[in-house]
């Protein structure tokens, strides 16, 4: 079984600086009766990361209702109980335990950011029960009591930088929040980037919700690295790509890649202030599977014509699909059961196939970087040349040896 905590090493440490020691406590029930299932939804419908947590709210109810409408899991219907982790960590940890341990759900869907998920992380291991996180994030973890049905480090950032080392982009202008993901992600890259003759020029952080970047973007501007690799989240998004216009910098000039902004974040933040910048995830709304088509049409069927999809919100409608394929594998709703029916668990998802891999609970998945056009989508313009198997402490990486070693 998976390692529960990060080995104790100078990067790892970052990683882990708000997790708490779990303390025994009674397991979560399987919240269930003879016709139902309770399980969680808990994500930000409030404050500054409600602009990219909504719409994955929205996918996990689109996939429960798809579920039911299927006959449910093991005969019973989903029923869910929604709580707003209103972009708070504290706010996270305190609906996780009321989720467990009031409401006795069977499993939880939720959580955007590392700090939100390294809040919760306790709270799942000292009542066994199972998160699924559906976000990208700085790897360096891997908990029996949470599936990560997004990208690790080395599914996303490594596949980036590579991209743009072999653009001949060699010198990186480093921009993140200031909370546990960018600053360990920026410590990955500036790892990768010494053992690959590449430069980091700056690295400059902010708070979440912060609005004020004409100095980041004005020094962008004056010292012209090749490429700025963006790890900021949320709503600052907007005011970054706005202020970084204003500023004159272009992304013929400068282009910045995003691991955090995904077609939701580009409405908010206007294609005209991001048109031709660069992504990396592992979908798209334009990413060409049969499977796409469909999961495109039902969302806007049941939320409008207007809204998009995105890979933060395909991960977590995936993982409502996996959940029940792993619930009727095991043909149990207890964690324990759940857990050992994991491994090899498949899903035909949007991006493609799926696969659970059990020594971690990631998921295998396609690497790809994507461009943003002037109708605020993304159009793939490279992907991996088949899909990735999760590598959340880097052991492959022998450039990674020192920081995770």
């Amino acid at each position: 079984m998976a390692r529960t905590r990060p080995r104790t090493t100078p990067l790892a440490a970052t990683a882990l600086a708000l997790a708490l020691t779990a303390t025994a406590c009674a397991p979560a029930g399987t919240g269930t009766d003879d016709d139902t299932v309770t399980v969680g939804l808990l994500h930000s419908l409030s404050g500054t990361m409600a602009i990219s947590e909504v719409t994955v709210h929205d996918a996990v109810q689109l996939a429960i209702d798809e579920i039911n409408a299927d006959g449910g899991v093991l005969g019973r219907r989903i029923e869910p109980i929604v709580e707003d982790g209103a972009s708070d960590e504290a706010t996270f940890a305190e609906r996780a335990q009321k989720l467990l341990q009031s409401d006795g759900v069977a499993t939880v869907f939720g959580g955007w950011t590392s700090a939100s998920r390294k809040a919760m992380l306790p709270v799942f291991e000292r009542n066994d029960g199972l998160l699924w996180y559906p976000v990208q994030y700085e790897g360096l973890e891997a908990s029996p009591n949470i599936v990560y049905t997004g990208a690790t480090t080395n599914q996303q950032i490594i596949p980036a930088l590579d991209y743009l080392r072999e653009e001949g982009h060699t010198s990186l202008y480093l921009v993140g929040s200031d909370y546990v993901f960018p600053r360990t992600a920026n410590q990955i890259i500036t790892a990768y980037a010494q053992a690959h003759d590449m430069d980091v020029t700056a690295q400059e952080y902010t708070p979440l919700g912060h609005t004020e970047y004409a100095t980041i973007t004005d020094d962008i501007a004056r010292t012209e690295p090749d490429a700025v690799f963006n790890t900021l989240n949320g709503d600052s998004n907007v005011s970054f790509f706005q202020q970084l216009r204003s500023a004159g910098v272009s992304a013929q000039d400068t282009p910045v890649l995003s691991v955090s902004v995904a077609e939701e974040e580009i409405e908010g933040i206007g294609a005209d202030n991001i048109t031709g910048h660069l992504t990396a995830w592992n979908y798209y709304q334009s990413t060409p599977t049969d499977t796409n088509t469909g999961f495109v049409e039902a969302f806007t069927d049941a939320y409008g014509e207007e809204r998009v999809t995105s890979d933060p919100m395909q991960s977590a409608y995936n993982a409502v699909h996996l959940w029940r394929a792993a619930v009727e594998e095991a043909g149990s709703f207890e964690v324990a059961d759940v857990r050992q029916a994991l491994d090899g668990t498949t899903f035909d998802a949007p991006e493609g196939t799926i696969t659970i891999d059990g020594a971690t609970q990631h998921v295998v998945k396609t690497a790809r970087i994507g461009q943003v056009n002037d109708q605020g989508l993304i159009d793939e313009i490279w992907a991996s040349p088949q899909p990735i198997t999760p590598d959340p402490y880097l052991e492959g990486y022998d450039w990674a040896a020192a920081l995770t070693g």
